[in-house]
């Protein structure tokens, strides 16, 4: 057992039987690579991210955000604000276009 100086406990000797610092590193890369991925499927883009991104005006992608048929752009109001989730205006897009051209860039 070794003194604990900061607060003079008795405390076992650490074994070498933990994870090893390569183990540690790669495990902490997964963890960070989840959480990109998580944080690609949970971005909130504005209005003008949106446009910028399907390259149209801002106007246009208020008039999707508001229509009310199934073409609507998918998008919630915060306030009097829009926000739109990256992915699902990604996957919105994907279902716009035709049969033919999906998987092909």
């Amino acid at each position: 057992m070794e003194m604990n100086a900061q607060n003079d406990m008795l405390t076992p000797p650490r074994s070498g039987g933990g994870r090893s610092v390569a183990g540690h590193q790669s495990a902490h890369g997964a963890i960070a690579e989840a959480h990109h991925e998580s944080v690609a499927r949970t971005r909130l883009l504005t209005v003008e991210q949106v446009a910028e991104l399907l390259r149209v005006p801002r106007s246009w992608v208020y008039g999707r955000a508001r229509a009310r048929d199934r073409d609507r752009l998918p998008g919630m109001r915060l306030g009097k604000y829009w926000r739109f989730c990256e992915a699902d205006v990604l996957a919105w897009l994907e279902t716009r276009r035709p049969s033919s051209a999906r998987g092909h860039v």
